[in-house]
């Protein structure tokens, strides 16, 4: 599952999965069939990677660990040490949607998405960026209750404050039960007598954030970084929010187009210095800029590669390379002079034929 030999170490594993979970988890790979391609190699790993786990998978098979839990499988595992701060989902609502584990206790708040655009020096060194977005919060005056201070909120007499109705009839000595949304309180299980002033009675106000973000050096475009807690609150008293995306973008650069851990610029020369060649000095994301040779007979759309000046693999000590692409410029409205010089040499052209 994970490509390793019979007789891999540790680190093998650990690299191998890696590199597999980086192209297929939930955050980042929205194809279908990645979540499933996601699951078996997490599982895989997760044997693998577990002496005991792999001692009972090399003896018996896959019935060897067919009985163990998310939580016996993950639990010991620091993904955060793998995956270096990249903060990917690897509890709560991953386990929930990909193995099968369905959380107790009130329903979590819902996810949000943000898109943080970053320069090409960020995604080359890392580092921090400040991120600010708005987001629903608990309502600070009445701590998310909706009701006014000094007040409570009043239990539903329906339902019990559960916001279900239950309705049993057996039939054919089977007792079935019909669970529905209590038509008296909406499912909130309460009512509110008296609001609160600050969040008109919902329980919440939109906030402003601002949050630093750890960028990791070489991080891919439109890689997904998770901030937990950050997402909308639950709608249900006592719940958890849900997680922020933060999903990272490289911002517009006039000096180059990325194209992974390649960095490309085009270079405009005249006509003479494309048959005579010269010297350009090309910019980097380095402190200073490079002098390029361009050798005498360029052609347009010759491209000249400047090795490690580009940007670099994520997770990898490589450096992409910088493509300079030259195009001749041809002068559209030569001087008389010029003119007479271009005409002197397509008469040597024609001459040599």
């Amino acid at each position: 599952m994970l490509g390793v030999a019979r007789d891999a170490d540790g680190k093998a594993i650990k690299d191998a999965f890696r590199k597999l979970a980086l192209q297929y988890h939930p955050d980042r790979n929205k194809e279908p069939g990645a979540g499933e391609r996601f699951r078996e190699i997490a599982a895989a790993y997760a044997v693998l990677s577990d002496p005991k786990k792999r001692a009972e998978y090399d003896a018996h098979g896959f019935a060897g660990v067919a009985g163990f839990s998310p939580q016996d499988l993950f639990g010991g595992i620091n993904f955060d040490d793998i995956f270096g701060g990249l903060n990917f989902s690897f509890g709560g609502g991953l386990f929930d949607t990909f193995f099968g584990r369905r959380a107790a206790g009130p329903p979590r708040g819902e996810n949000i998405e943000v898109e943080l655009e970053v320069p090409l020096e960020r995604v080359l060194r890392g580092g921090e960026e400040k991120l600010r977005y708005e987001r629903p919060a608990g309502c600070p005056t009445c701590h998310g209750s909706g009701a006014k201070p000094g007040t409570e909120p009043r239990k539903c007499d329906k339902c019990g404050g559960t916001g279900r109705q239950v309705k049993s009839q057996r039939e054919k000595g089977v007792m079935l039960q019909q669970v529905s949304t209590c038509p008296a309180c909406a499912g909130r299980g309460t009512f509110i007598d008296q609001r609160c002033p600050e969040c008109k009675g919902s329980g919440q106000v939109v906030r402003e954030e601002t949050l630093t973000v750890k960028i990791p050096a070489g991080i891919e475009e439109g890689t997904a970084l998770r901030v937990a807690g950050h997402g909308l609150p639950s709608d249900r008293p006592g719940g958890i929010p849900g997680d922020l995306f933060v999903v990272v973008r490289s911002a517009a650069d006039p000096r180059f187009e990325r194209m992974g851990s390649e960095l490309w610029r085009m270079e405009s020369i005249g006509v003479a210095d494309a048959v005579l060649g010269t010297a350009l000095k090309v910019p980097t994301l380095d402190a200073d800029p490079v002098t390029v040779t361009v050798p005498p007979g360029t052609q347009p759309d010759t491209v000249l590669r400047l090795r490690g000046k580009g940007l670099p693999d994520f997770g990898g000590r490589r450096r992409g390379d910088l493509f300079v692409r030259i195009k001749v410029h041809v002068p559209e409205r030569p001087s008389a002079e010029e003119r007479k010089l271009y005409e002197r040499l397509r008469a040597l052209a024609m001459n040599r034929r």
